[in-house]
């Protein structure tokens, strides 16, 4: 695990950029924090630097946003609200995990649908009311392509 100290909105934006350029299709990224924590800031910020150029709402409403970008579908999906992990398979959650990025925001409402090959960024508050944060749980399959970031902390 890794810990990086987040400044301001800024250096969040910084962090998802990065990630976000290391991505591939079939990736899970879940984003865990209290609210308020930053988890749509960090997925914004993804989704802008991946190429998207629309608004990016919080899905909290609507459970998914998938956003169709050249380097393939990202799937923002806010499951705040989810009362069942099983009425996960309503969104076609599988379609997310198999072709496209997936965002998860309250990954942990999946219960033991959270699939096990991910990427879980912890964010929380940092030293001042703009700082976060984050701790990147880095699993093998991430360990090689987040090396350089581990390598500038």
């Amino acid at each position: 695990m890794i810990v990086i100290e987040l400044p301001n909105e800024a250096a969040t934006a910084a962090l998802a950029a990065h990630i976000a350029a290391l991505a591939r299709p079939g990736d899970v990224i879940a984003l865990k924090g209290e609210l308020g924590a930053g988890k749509t800031s960090f997925a914004r910020a993804f989704i802008r630097a991946r190429g998207g150029v629309e608004a990016v709402p919080s899905p909290t409403f609507t459970l998914v946003q998938v956003y169709e970008l050249p380097g393939g579908p990202i799937w923002h999906i806010d499951l705040y609200r989810l009362r069942d992990p099983e009425e996960a398979w309503e969104l076609d959650i599988e379609d997310a995990f198999r072709d496209g990025v997936s965002l998860i925001e309250w990954p942990e409402q999946l219960g033991p649908l959270v699939p096990a090959r991910r990427l879980e960024i912890t964010l929380s508050a940092g030293p001042t009311p703009a700082a976060r944060r984050a701790a990147i749980d880095l699993p093998a399959e991430w360990a090689e392509r987040l090396a350089a970031l581990a390598a500038e902390i």
